[in-house]
């Protein structure tokens, strides 16, 4: 009786309200954040959902506004470089974890920099401070394909592009279209950062990327990387129309195409449709690339000026890198765990490929353009602007828009850390 009590008390002492913004609108990202708003809800902490269904962007322009009106969410969703950024102006909050049962003393709490991977650390903590709390890694150059169309028609993994062509040219016989694709300027995008990796190296992606080397821009790797997009878009649907990334891998669940390459959240969205990975379908590393990660990182924020009471952020933290949470939010996500230590039995045989190339540390790692990983936000668009302008634009030579490039990024802030991101 007296043990209870006490539960209720603590409970009624978190008690809180949370407004978290973020862009998660498929039903597999409701279904992943209801695993950590339940367990919050045991504490009598009550989320509510505040979803900018464009994307990233547009939640980092919604969250600038509603700080410069006074009325900041509580927590809201920030990746990449913009946590140390955010932090630096002054406009984040630590988090400062603490332990509630003597389990906890000593194991995840208080010591995040044993227990995260390397780079997530790295990533939450800039200069030190932990401002940020990391959910999950998905690993953006995944392929899919229709396990059934396959087996029928005696097709087998895409390692190579060269096994890739195959598939395809197998496919179009069938009348399928061979890969799934939207026009939408972010889709097209994070295929080309896939490209760039296949055609080249983690390293020779972050002298592009990230440093913004102006030279890796005319290099031969980056040029075969946009002579690739501009072969795929033949293997694409026509005419090419901006669907959303769920409808994208709909296309291959129903044998409308073959293959779509996206980041692994379209596992988790296949699965939450009731299909089941190695069975409906199955996924591998895009051509050319099974020893490499692209990585986005999910991460929470908390806001200097919101109403969130530092005791109630500390719970939330301590309970989103909790083993129970981490392994059944990244399960429905389709990503993987931040912990090096991760459950890994219930991983499928996609979450434990990315999980052990993850943990090779950076070597094998690049952070994806695309997701907010590798740069600030004006050199992702700058980028991002003159690829699907290339991709849109046939008559656009690949040296003409390499040069472009290679302009734009002299004209470009460099960043301010030499550390690789």
């Amino acid at each position: 009786m007296a043990c209870t009590l006490l539960i209720l008390a603590s409970n009624s002492v978190l008690a809180q309200d949370i407004q978290v913004l973020s862009w998660w609108k498929s039903a597999s990202e409701h279904k992943a954040v209801e695993v950590l708003s339940t367990r919050l809800r045991q504490e009598n902490i009550v989320w509510h959902d505040v979803v900018i269904p464009s994307g990233g962007m547009e939640v980092s322009v919604a969250l600038k506004n509603r700080v410069l009106a006074g009325s900041a969410p509580d927590i809201a969703q920030l990746k990449g470089p913009l946590i140390g950024e955010w932090f630096a102006q002054g406009l984040l909050s630590e988090f400062k974890p603490i332990p509630t049962t003597p389990k906890d003393i000593g194991n995840l709490t208080g010591k995040w920099d044993k227990q995260l991977f390397p780079t997530v650390g790295e990533l939450v903590r800039p200069n030190g401070h932990l401002v940020a709390v990391p959910l999950g890694i998905h690993r953006m150059n995944t392929l899919f394909y229709n396990r059934r169309v396959f087996d029928q028609l005696g097709l087998r993994t895409p390692e190579t592009w060269e096994d890739f062509n195959q598939a395809a040219n197998k496919l179009l016989q069938k009348g399928i279209v061979p890969l799934a694709q939207s026009s939408e300027p972010w889709q097209v995008a994070s295929l080309f950062e896939t490209l760039v990796l296949s055609e080249s190296s983690p390293e020779f992606y972050r002298r592009a990327f990230v440093k913004k080397d102006p030279s890796a821009f005319t290099d031969i790797r980056f040029g075969r990387a946009l002579m690739r997009l501009r072969m795929l878009k033949k293997m694409m649907p026509h005419p090419l129309k901006e669907i959303s990334w769920m409808d994208a891998a709909k296309m291959v669940t129903k044998g409308d195409a073959g293959m779509v390459m996206m980041g692994d959240f379209a596992k988790g969205e296949m699965n939450a449709s009731g299909l089941t990975t190695d069975v409906d379908f199955a996924c591998a590393a895009a051509p050319n690339t099974s020893n490499y990660h692209l990585y986005s990182v999910d991460t929470l924020v908390m806001l200097t000026n919101s109403a969130l009471r530092p005791e109630v952020a500390d719970k939330i933290a301590q309970i989103a890198i909790s083993t129970t949470v981490q392994t059944d939010y990244n399960v429905i996500k389709g990503s993987i765990s931040v912990l090096r230590n991760a459950d890994q039995i219930r991983m499928d045989s996609c979450a434990r490929n990315s999980w052990k190339v993850f943990s090779r540390g950076s070597t094998a790692q690049a952070p994806s353009l695309v997701n907010d990983m590798a740069t600030d936000s004006l050199s992702k668009d700058a980028i991002l602007a003159e690829v699907v302008q290339f991709f849109n634009k046939d008559a656009l030579s690949i040296a003409d828009t390499q040069r472009r490039l290679a302009t734009i990024m002299r004209s470009l802030p460099k960043n301010k850390s030499g550390k690789m991101r």
